[in-house]
């Protein structure tokens, strides 16, 4: 039986899909990163070919598309592969797509719905290997007294309460307001309803700060924002935003930013004269000469990149370390899964969040936050917040 597989992005990550020409034959969901998702899915077809996918399966693309950014999406439509499917779990997965978006059944009450009582162990068997993750929407079956039971995908039981999170957030949005808000490239309220799903101390967190309300400043290109990285590093906000002015001021023509050549062809007399530091200096000038010289890609191309390849991208750049890269993705392309561990805030605003005596540490950051994939992002602003009221506390 031929078969083809493709990769496609979703609010929740990188997803794949496979086929054969009757129908979708396994999905994918999202595992750490793209390689991995890749991987796994090879696994899952061996010999397929990765492809560019027919009409019947694009649609089933833009029905998970759409159903994980909260919105209505036609999966119980999708044509399904079920040939080397054993008949039992066939009635299965039948039975499990019947179930509506947003609700739950017991293993039990699937197998009393198949005619088979007594049969709940077989049903939780058969959907642990059930290969149309999503599709076959087995996060919908539960353990006795509605516990959530095990999930098979990566994540586990964090992804199978995100996945219903997702759905019930969906099912409260009211109608005409489905798709990404605002400028952000991902639905905050779906972002939301994921992490309180997937972690309740955290969910304390956001009930008292209220929505999600990052600021997004998009960039006009990678030179100008990357420019005005540098000039506010290690900087008060209002002090980085006087000579960010002031160097903007020597060039009459940058209401648009700054442009490269215009550092390039500045003296450094007339830089300095703004207020930069030499090591400022230093790192506009690199900026502008990989920038002029097409070392850095267009904004773009950029966009198209993964994050750990726009960081050791823009890392590349004297003075643009991880944390700016970071703050990059976060501020300034919306991006939404990441986690800036060595950001002094963030620490600290765990420390607020999770009642803990000491300044948090990287490694117990980083084990917390795999709760929040894909949306540390959205759990980070959450953090910052933490210290700001925390501040705002303490002066009244």
């Amino acid at each position: 039986m031929n078969c083809g597989f493709t990769l496609f992005d979703t609010a929740v990550g990188t997803c794949g899909i496979a086929w054969s020409e009757h129908g979708v034959t396994c999905l994918q969901l999202p595992e750490a990163d793209r390689a991995r998702t890749h991987e796994r899915l090879l696994s899952m077809v061996p010999g397929g070919l990765e492809s560019t996918p027919p009409p019947h399966v694009r649609g089933a693309i833009t029905a998970v598309v759409r159903h994980l950014r909260g919105e209505p999406g036609d999966l119980a439509s999708v044509d399904l592969d079920m040939s080397r499917v054993p008949p039992f779990r066939r009635r299965v997965y039948d039975t499990a797509r019947a179930i509506p978006a947003g609700e739950t059944l017991t293993y039990a009450a699937v197998a009393e719905r198949m005619g088979k009582p007594g049969a709940a162990r077989a049903v939780g068997q058969a959907l642990a290997r059930n290969p149309f993750a999503l599709i076959v929407p087995c996060h919908r079956v539960v353990a006795a007294g509605g516990k959530p039971g095990g999930f098979s995908a990566s994540g586990g039981v964090t992804t199978k309460l995100g996945l219903l999170a997702i759905e019930r957030a969906g099912a409260q949005r009211p109608a005409g307001a489905g798709g990404p808000a605002g400028a952000y490239p991902f639905d905050p309220v779906t972002a939301v309803a994921y992490l309180r799903a997937s972690d309740p101390a955290l969910a304390g967190l956001i009930d008292s700060t209220g929505p999600f309300a990052m600021p997004l400043n998009e960039a006009a290109s990678v030179f100008g924002a990357l420019a005005e990285a540098v000039v506010y590093q290690q900087l008060s906000n209002k002090a980085a935003a006087t000579i960010h002015r002031r160097v903007r001021a020597l060039f009459p023509d940058s209401s648009e930013g700054l442009l490269p050549e215009q550092i390039l062809g500045a003296s450094d007399e007339q830089l300095r004269s703004a207020g930069l530091s030499r090591p400022k200096l230093a790192s506009l000038r690199d900026l502008a000469h990989k920038v002029d010289a097409g070392v850095l890609p267009e904004l773009e191309a950029i966009r198209g990149m993964d994050d750990e390849a726009v960081i050791q991208c823009l890392s590349s750049v004297r003075g643009i370390g991880r944390w700016t890269a970071q703050m990059f993705l976060m501020f300034r392309l919306g991006r939404p899964d990441v986690l800036p561990v060595d950001d002094y805030g963030i620490r600290n605003g765990f420390s607020i969040a999770f009642g803990k005596a000491a300044l948090a540490g990287r490694e117990e950051i980083e084990a917390r936050g795999a709760r929040w994939r894909p949306f540390r992002t959205v759990a980070c602003w959450y953090l910052w917040e933490a210290v700001e009221r925390t501040k705002q506390g303490s002066s009244a």
